[in-house]
């Protein structure tokens, strides 16, 4: 099965892929704190072996009088620093485990948003499996340094075990048979409990996002008007509600389950270790033990539990800690596997122009077909404009110029080159685009605008003119700190005041997203997706004529619902059900009579003077 387009491996292939990586992001972060780790792993394995053992001389010697007074010592003193050492040993491991988890969740955090931002297109976002898979990959930025205390705490924990069995089996071998019998389905059963949760994470997961998104939306500034209005927040909180009791119904399930046979096992180490007991005291009572007998025997019966039980502790967690490491290492896959295309120096310049040969398209197998066989040919240096009705394909074509999707059959060529040849980070640094749902991002102006070329941040003229260009300047140095403003209210910096992050209305983010695409001040290909939509038609006539000036000798596509603002465009394209059906400048188009000369004469129409709609105009008349 594949889920977020990973498939599933069998359980021994996905434990030492997860231990590997685990054991690789460790190495690679902070070996150092890695080495240390695995020190005091060594030394806790010894230090109650030994202090046990110490313990049983002592006893023994002073109950065998007389003995050298310097042995009573040495066993004394050895007894004191194992002691001590047990006592200091957890501070210097929680500290090595801090300094690691630290280091590696960084490792491990980096390279997740590194392979994320490695996909190439837009289609891994909309899958529902694909998010969850995310979900659960963030979720397991600590689970490489679980993974490494499961796996060195599971290694320490039988290193005490063998040294407890070693000396339990001196004293009762019978006794020490019994303990390992009951270890097996302990085991097994907390092996199971950790399969169960694993499963459980992943049935959460969807539920979770859900919640997370109801939640958001009540404390969202862009919702809370519509909620306020419309009365919708209790809707949305009982929505929120229904999806955090789904989620604690599947946990308090699986703490039934751990409780039942977590509290089964401890019933039988309890009925074990009791028994031993009394057959220790019997034994001691008749002479076959001695004090030091008795007490390694005691001490060894609680190690030996006390290991397994951590032992079998640290396997499960370790087992649970890999299955969510998987989901890190599936997204870690999916981006090392994204297309990169042909290995070539350079993408050309754009000279010709850029071809949409016989383009199909849909979003999925059982989608309807959004494009439908479009050919088009956009000229270098020329300015094409799309329009049509609502989902006649234009958002998707500008999608298929940008290489978010490709092509489901046929081809987009760049000067006769298929995009897919091409590297993708090459073409689009040749692409520049400012789209209909434009991104408004919670940082300064400066860094919204700066966005389409970071290195550009800190060149204040070069963000002001594209500013400029974009009809915004003015509005951005009336802001409380110009272009060092922050455009949201949600958080402020560090040294920051509160008060001074403000909201912009939808024309003006509608500019700064439009100073963005303009920031790349040579590109070979300009998308302009609904450019004005959000400005009245003064601000909109003045827009376009600057971009008119801008735009020209470049390749532009120009998207827009307006038919106004298309008319100056060297070719015009009509889609309508996915296909092209028109094409012609404005006033070829105009005097064809068809689907374009009725949407522009619906359009002037609305615009008339009057209560009434005026006579349908001539339209050679419109064209002019």
């Amino acid at each position: 099965m594949t889920v977020g387009g990973v498939a599933d491996r069998p359980a021994t292939r996905t434990s030492l892929r997860g231990l590997t990586g685990t054991f690789g992001l460790a190495w690679g972060s902070a070996r150092g704190s890695l080495l240390g780790y695995v020190s005091a792993t060594v030394v806790g394995a010894v230090v109650p072996v030994s202090s046990a053992w110490l313990l049983k001389l002592v006893l023994d010697s002073l109950t065998r009088l007389p003995v050298p007074e310097a042995t009573v010592l040495l066993l004394a003193i050895g007894l004191a620093v194992t002691a001590g050492t047990a006592v200091t040993l957890p501070l210097i491991v929680r500290y090595l485990q801090g300094r690691l988890s630290r280091r590696v969740g960084l490792l491990a955090q980096d390279r997740l948003y590194a392979a994320v931002n490695r996909l190439p297109g837009l289609e891994p976002f909309e899958d529902p499996r694909f998010l969850d898979r995310v979900s659960l990959a963030q979720q397991a930025g600590s689970s490489p340094t679980q993974v490494l205390e499961g796996a060195l705490g599971l290694a320490g924990a039988v290193a005490v075990s063998v040294g407890f069995v070693v000396s339990l089996a001196t004293v009762s071998p019978f006794m020490m048979a019994a303990l390992l019998g009951t270890s097996v389905p302990a085991l097994a059963a907390h092996l199971w409990l950790s399969r169960r949760q694993g499963r459980a994470y992943w049935e959460i997961s969807p539920r979770q996002r859900r919640e997370m998104f109801y939640a958001g939306m009540l404390t969202d500034i862009r919702a809370a008007r519509e909620i306020r209005l419309f009365g919708a927040g209790d809707f949305l909180r009982g929505r929120m509600r229904t999806e955090r009791q789904a989620v604690d119904a599947i946990e308090e399930h699986l703490d039934r389950r751990t409780l039942l046979v977590q509290g089964a096992l401890a019933a039988v180490a309890a009925v074990v270790s009791g028994a031993g007991l009394v057959w220790a005291v019997g034994a001691a009572t008749s002479g076959r033990l001695t004090a030091g007998d008795v007490t390694i025997f005691l001490a060894s019966v609680a190690g030996v539990q006390s290991a397994l039980a951590m032992a079998i502790a640290s396997a499960a967690r370790m087992h649970q800690s890999l299955l969510l490491f998987e989901h890190y290492l599936g997204v870690l896959q999916l981006g090392a596997a994204a297309p990169a295309g042909e290995p070539v120096a350079a993408v050309p310049g754009l000279r010709t122009g850029i071809e949409l040969r016989d383009v199909w398209f849909r979003y999925g197998p059982d989608h309807p077909w959004v494009l439908r066989g479009v050919s088009l040919v956009i000229p270098y240096g020329r300015t094409v404009a799309l329009v049509g009705r609502n989902g006649s394909g234009k958002s998707t074509l500008v999608k298929l110029l940008c290489r978010f999707y490709d092509p489901t059959r046929g081809s987009v060529l760049w000067d006769g080159v298929d995009l897919r040849d091409l590297p993708l980070d090459l073409v689009r640094a040749r692409i520049s685009a400012v789209f209909q749902d434009f991104m408004q991002y919670d940082l300064t102006v400066a860094e919204n605008v700066a966005l389409a070329a970071v290195d550009s941040a800190e060149d204040g003229q070069r963000v002001a003119t594209a500013a400029g260009l974009a009809g915004v300047h003015d509005a951005v140095t009336r802001l409380p700190r110009g272009y060092g403003t922050t455009l949201s209210r949600v958080f402020a910096a560090a040294d920051d005041d509160a008060d001074t992050g403000v909201t912009l209305s939808g024309g003006q983010w509608q500019g700064v997203a439009l100073a963005r695409s303009l920031l790349r001040e040579t590109p070979d290909l300009l998308i302009l997706d609904e450019p004005s939509s959000g400005l009245d038609a003064g601000a909109e006539y003045d827009l376009h004529e600057r971009l008119a000036r801008h735009r020209a000798g470049r390749t532009t596509v120009l998207v827009s619902h307006r038919l106004s603002t298309v008319r100056d465009a060297d070719l015009i394209a009509v889609l309508a059900g996915g296909r092209v059906v028109e094409t012609g400048d404005h006033g070829s188009l105009i005097d064809s009579g068809g689907i374009y000369a009725d949407l522009f004469t619906t359009q002037a129409r609305g615009y008339a003077d009057g209560d009434e709609p005026p006579a349908r105009p001539d339209r050679t008349a419109v064209a002019r």
